[in-house]
C-alpha cells in the first residue's frame, strides 16, 4: 500500500526568540558544508526586520579549518513569520522553513523547504538528547525525508 507523506508546512516563529546561537546536529550536507564539524549558524535581528545570518564550522575535524559565511534572511510575507528566505551568494536566495521548534524554549528546531532538498536540525545545545533527536526523526519521516541522507554533525567542544 503506498501512503502519501505529509506535506511540509512552517511553524509560527517569533523571530527575536530564534536569533542566537543554534548547534547543527544533523543535516543534509551541502557542497560547501562536507567535512564539517562544530559547526554553528548565528541569527541577529537586525533594525531594518532582516536577519544577519554567519554560518561556521571546521573542516576535517574539530581542530581543522575554520570556514565561515555570511549571509542574511528575511521574512517575505509577515503573516508567515517561519517561511524565511535566506542568502548566502550574490543574488540567489533560497526557501528557509522552520518545520518543527520547540515553541516553548526554543531549545530546537528543524528547517528546510518545501522540496525538501535541504535539511537543518538545530539545538541551542551541542549535544541533543537521544530521544529528542529520535522523535524528530521520526516526524521527519512521517513528512516523508529520507533519513539515510542525514549526516550526524560531530559537536566536540
Amino acid at each position: 500500500m503506498f501512503v502519501l507523506a505529509k506535506p511540509v508546512e512552517a511553524v509560527d516563529v517569533d523571530l527575536e526568540r530564534y536569533t542566537g546561537k543554534w548547534y547543527e546536529i544533523g543535516r543534509y550536507g551541502l557542497f560547501f558544508e562536507q567535512g564539517m564539524a562544530n559547526v554553528t549558524a548565528e541569527y541577529t535581528l537586525l533594525e531594518n526586520g532582516e536577519i544577519q545570518v554567519v554560518n561556521q564550522g571546521y573542516y576535517g575535524g574539530p581542530g581543522g579549518l575554520k570556514g565561515s559565511v555570511k549571509g542574511k534572511a528575511w521574512v517575505p510575507d509577515p503573516e508567515e513569520p517561519g517561511e524565511l528566505k535566506v542568502q548566502f551568494f550574490g543574488s540567489f536566495s533560497s526557501d528557509y522553513w522552520v518545520i518543527d521548534l520547540d515553541e516553548e524554549d526554543y531549545s530546537y528546531a528543524v528547517v528546510s523547504q518545501p522540496g525538501k532538498e535541504y535539511l537543518w536540525i538545530l539545538s541551542r545545545t551541542p549535544q541533543m538528547d537521544n530521544a529528542l533527536y529520535e522523535e524528530i526523526l521520526s516526524r521527519l519521516n512521517d513528512w516523508g525525508f529520507d533519513l539515510n541522507r542525514i549526516e550526524k554533525v560531530t559537536q566536540e567542544w
